[in-house]
């Protein structure tokens, strides 16, 4: 199988051998691919400093299986580089598709959301709302969508004076569930994830609890490195 030149995002690289390297690569026709840049480490071997995080590259690989060969590559764009208080924002995005999407299978509305996260973090845009949107939009394109509208008891449309619970594995509830897998939050928080316009305070903080709680049903028990690091990050930012 040869694919030819196309849009794609580097998400993770290592060394592999002596001269070369594994890259974890973020594909829009393709989804996530792993590749051998043969030779990757040598001098002129690939054009200086191509293979960063955050730049816009086309690709092109050959080979079957699970790990494929480059063949090609070009730099589309300059570094979409998120701002320097904002790296870790990005660390996280890349973790999140790597821990959730599966080899091979695309999702191009997925990597235009990843494009407008890095662009938004690059011109400086406040990043707990970009990591919300994206979150939604990951869950969307993974099937695991977030019922935002309606009270899935009633019917009724959200009403942002009242508050609710939200069931994961159904949507939100006027009415408190018997089973303890929910989270209470507002209508008005609702409301603001699905217009992704969240800018008040408490409905960025209930947005962020909602989020993590339902990620955390699809990554299971292993702990996000990106979250880690951030917390590290923070530690160190505030000492004296």
């Amino acid at each position: 199988m040869r694919i030819p030149l196309h849009p794609c995002y580097i998400l993770h690289q290592r060394s592999y051998r002596e001269t070369s390297l594994l890259l974890d690569v973020f594909s829009r026709d393709h989804g996530r691919v792993g590749l051998i840049a043969k030779g990757a480490k040598r001098k002129r071997a690939v054009p200086q400093g191509i293979l960063q995080p955050y730049r816009r590259l086309l690709i092109s690989w050959t080979g079957k299986g699970e790990l494929f060969t480059l063949t090609g590559i070009e730099s589309e764009s300059s570094s979409l580089m998120p701002l320097s208080g904002q790296v870790m924002a990005g660390f996280y995005l890349n973790e999140l598709i790597l821990r959730l999407l599966h080899r091979h299978e695309a999702h191009a509305e997925l990597f235009d959301a990843y494009e407008e996260s890095l662009v938004r973090l690059g011109k400086g845009f406040s990043e707990q709302p970009v990591l919300r949107i994206f979150e939604k939009r990951l869950l969307q394109s993974l099937g695991y969508g977030l019922v935002l509208d309606h009270d899935v008891q009633s019917g009724q449309p959200i009403d942002g004076n009242q508050e609710y619970y939200y069931q994961f594995d159904l949507g939100p509830l006027s009415l408190k569930p018997i089973t303890p897998d929910h989270l209470k939050l507002s209508g008005r928080t609702l409301q603001a994830l699905r217009d992704e316009y969240l800018e008040d305070t408490d409905s960025l903080r209930e947005a962020r609890h909602l989020m993590r709680s339902i990620l955390h049903r699809h990554l299971g028990e292993k702990p996000l490195a990106s979250r880690e690091l951030y917390q590290a990050y923070l530690k160190n930012r505030i000492r004296p």
